[in-house]
């Protein structure tokens, strides 16, 4: 079933919901801990894009990429498509609930699953399925690790939602600040 963005993000947040009341998922979303671990993550990300988007070389890789959200406006992309169908979901299903199932010495079986549960993504947006397996994987490890040092799915989540509404946002930054130089 192909179902359009606003229903794809209803049911990312109806199947994470029940994973994690099923499996009794303890996200710990309101950790101290968390908030700091990921705002402190995330302002690096921010940082990163921040310094790419004044570097014109740099500046020109996210003009290359294309819109990914076509189906609605930029604001409701990352404003809730991002955050809650994609960031939210995502967190709990895999740092709030599975991490803490799996045993603390099998940080890459989540990591890997984490990959795996792109290629969907990848196929639709026509990326490369093997680069977004690694590149998902290694995201996931990060993630699990910040969950394992905060205590807290809050901490990836923030990371998380830096990293994808900064990918989403870059191009329109370079696009502005090109528009600006000329």
């Amino acid at each position: 079933m192909d179902l359009p963005l606003r229903g794809r993000t209803a049911a990312n947040v109806t199947f994470a919901t029940g994973y994690t009341l099923l499996f009794r998922g303890r996200p710990n979303w309101l950790s101290p801990s968390g908030f700091r671990w990921g705002l402190g993550s995330a302002a690096v990300v921010l940082t990163g894009y921040a310094i790419a988007l004044s570097i014109p070389p740099l500046r020109r890789l996210p003009l290359e990429i294309a819109i990914r959200a076509p189906e609605t406006s930029t604001l409701e992309w990352i404003a809730l498509h991002i955050p809650v169908g994609t960031v939210l979901a995502e967190e709990a299903i895999f740092r709030g609930t599975l991490d803490p199932l799996l045993p603390e010495s099998a940080p890459a079986l989540s990591a890997l699953d984490f990959g795996l549960w792109h290629i969907h993504p990848a196929k639709a947006a026509n990326d490369s399925i093997p680069l977004t397996i690694l590149a998902t994987t290694l995201a996931g490890l990060l993630f699990s690790d910040l969950r394992r040092r905060s205590g807290s799915a809050t901490a990836p989540a923030f990371l998380h939602l830096a990293i994808n509404a900064g990918g989403a946002l870059a191009p329109l930054a370079a696009q502005r600040i090109d528009q600006l130089k000329r």
